[in-house]
């Protein structure tokens, strides 16, 4: 099937138009690989010509509507805010707009429409109030639609706006969950810029609602010792990762400069096994503080360290919302566009290594050099 999938995808970028009823198998019969090869596909270009074949794609569910400009109204009691559903994004992209809506709306509601994981990492701000909402990430097409159908029934009030940031719940901006001249959507995709994401969020903000912001955390306090955090993992995406010893060799890297040295073993199973090994095979397991509860925590212990290391993931935006010098080891973008898109941005020093380009070996020394 994946192949097929595959096969769909390359027919999109040569231009043809896919039968309907091939799009709704592909959508509805196997729907994990069907966002994961040709939707996040054609998304992460960053290609406006695949953000429209994209669009065109989900026409097999939702029917074209004319574009609405929406509109300020004279009262906003209630700003709904929808979020991304992953945590990375949450934090480089909606934290942004946060900080500007609170601004510019300083006695409105301002509503977090989010999953628990991602409502966590702004539990401590009191502007910040919660919905649940989550997302069928699992799901057929249809019942992510008809996810977005039921969202348009809670988010009620007269005196309000919703606000989107190019969210999965709404397929981006294509199921829109109140009446148009309501709903503000930055679409992330479509900018010919090679900005990162965080200046182009900034300038949306700036020319939709007359603010600007910056990205942020606001997570429940966890009591750490500073020293360095690392996270490995991949958000099940095993193209980031670097093979071997290297995850091993980073600790011990590390651990020649910090004492102490938090490692998140993220939701359990097979990547805690994995970075538990790592550790000890650094053979520097006493420096080592395992951190095993939620994201928002370990959020909470980057944002005390003095160094944050690892993959493309959402740590690597705490840090950079936090101030914390951090160095990511990308690999496994899927264009160059995409990786100036997602690369951190913060007040702190941001360093990239392009996993990519060097062999491990060389990621290494790179590293080494940064922590000398």
């Amino acid at each position: 099937m994946r192949d097929k999938q595959r096969e769909a995808l390359a027919a999109i970028r040569r231009g043809e138009k896919l039968p309907v009823a091939l799009v709704r198998q592909l959508g509805e019969g196997q729907p994990a690989d069907f966002f994961r090869i040709i939707i996040e596909g054609l998304g992460d270009s960053f290609d406006p010509r695949e953000a429209a074949a994209y669009e065109e794609l989900m026409t097999a569910w939702i029917p074209p509507a004319p574009r609405v400009a929406p509109m300020i109204p004279s009262v906003v009691e209630t700003v709904y805010v929808l979020s991304r559903v992953t945590l990375g994004a949450d934090i480089k992209i909606t934290s942004l707009i946060f900080d500007a809506l609170k601004v510019r709306f300083p006695q409105a509601n301002i509503v977090f429409v989010a999953n628990r994981k991602c409502a966590e990492l702004y539990a401590s701000d009191a502007r910040i109030s919660h919905i649940e909402a989550e997302y069928p990430r699992a799901g057929p097409v249809s019942q992510r639609i008809e996810f977005a159908r039921e969202l348009r029934r809670k988010l009620e009030g007269r005196n309000r706006i919703v606000v989107d940031p190019d969210s999965r719940m709404t397929q981006l901006g294509l199921f829109p969950v109140c009446e148009p001249e309501r709903y503000f959507h930055f679409n992330s995709r479509t900018s010919d810029s090679e900005a990162n994401l965080t200046t182009l969020t900034r300038d949306w903000v700036r020319d939709t609602f007359g603010r600007t912001g910056e990205a942020y955390i606001a997570p429940d306090r966890v009591s750490g010792n500073g020293g360095a955090a690392i996270s490995f993992g991949v958000g099940e995406n095993e193209s980031k990762r670097i093979a071997g010893d290297f995850e091993a060799r980073v600790i011990r890297a590390i651990a020649r400069t910090f004492q102490t040295i938090w490692i998140d073993r993220g939701a359990g199973g097979e990547e805690a096994r994995r970075v538990t090994s790592a550790a000890r095979e650094s053979g520097c397991l006493d420096q080592v503080r395992f951190w095993e509860g939620s994201f928002a925590g370990f959020a909470s212990l980057i944002s005390q360290c003095a160094l944050y290391a690892g993959y493309d993931s959402a740590g690597q935006h705490a840090a950079a919302a936090s101030g914390v010098p951090l160095i990511t080891l990308f690999k496994g973008a899927p264009s160059e566009r995409f990786r100036e898109r997602w690369k951190p941005a913060g007040s702190g020093k941001v360093t990239v290594i392009d996993a990519d380009a060097l062999s491990p070996e060389a990621c290494l020394e790179r590293l080494g050099a940064l922590l000398e």
